[in-house]
C-alpha cells in the first residue's frame, strides 16, 4: 500500500513567498516520485503547490476541505469536504502515515500539536519561515511526544517521511 505523506503549511502565501512555494512543489513531486499519496487541507498556498508538484509527476492527491468544494485548489484529486472547518487538521493528520511541515502559521502549528497528541510522525522542513522554523529553533522539541526529523531540502524531508512512516507501521 503506498505511504500517505499529509503536507501542512500556509494557505496563503505573499507574492515575496516563491521560494516556498518552489519547495513546497518540490515536495509534492517527491512524494508522487516515491509513490505516495499526497493529503493536505485542499487549498491554496502551500497546500496547492505541493498539488501542483504531485500532479506534474502523476502523483495522487487528496484534499481534506473546511467547508466546500469550491474551495479546492485545482490540483485536488479526491476532494473530501467536511463542514468542520479547521477541525479537518484532525482528519489530515490522523489519515498521514507521516506528516511534512514547512513554513506554516496558525493552521501549521494546529496541525503540528495534532501530529504529537495522536503520535502522527513528523518532519520539519527547515528555513522555510513561519510557524515550523520558531518550532525548530525553540524548545518544544526536547519533549516532542512523538517520531520526528528535521530536513534541509523537499527530497531530504519526503525521504525521512517514508521512513519514518514504515519505523512507525512497519509492514508485515
Amino acid at each position: 500500500m503506498a505511504t500517505i505523506i499529509g503536507v501542512c503549511g500556509s494557505g496563503f502565501l505573499k507574492d515575496d513567498d516563491t521560494e516556498i512555494s518552489l519547495i513546497a512543489e518540490q515536495v509534492g513531486t517527491e512524494i508522487a516520485r516515491h509513490n505516495g499519496i499526497l493529503i493536505c487541507g485542499g487549498k491554496g498556498g502551500v497546500m496547492e503547490a505541493a498539488c501542483k508538484g504531485a500532479k506534474q509527476k502523476g502523483g495522487l492527491t487528496i484534499g481534506i476541505l473546511p467547508y466546500q468544494k469550491e474551495e479546492k485548489n485545482p490540483y485536488v484529486d479526491i476532494p473530501i469536504i467536511t463542514g468542520i472547518g479547521e477541525k479537518r487538521n484532525a482528519i489530515i493528520v490522523q489519515s498521514s502515515d507521516c506528516i511534512i511541515a514547512l513554513a506554516g502559521r496558525w493552521g501549521t502549528l494546529n496541525e503540528i500539536t495534532l501530529a504529537g497528541i495522536y503520535q502522527t510522525p513528523i518532519v520539519f522542513l527547515k528555513d522555510t519561515k513561519g510557524f515550523v522554523d520558531s518550532f525548530i529553533q525553540s524548545d518544544f522539541l526536547i519533549n516532542y511526544p512523538t517520531d520526528y526529523a528535521i530536513a534541509s531540502s523537499a527530497s531530504e524531508a519526503v525521504t525521512q517521511a517514508i521512513q519514518l512512516a514504515e519505523q512507525s507501521h512497519p509492514k508485515h
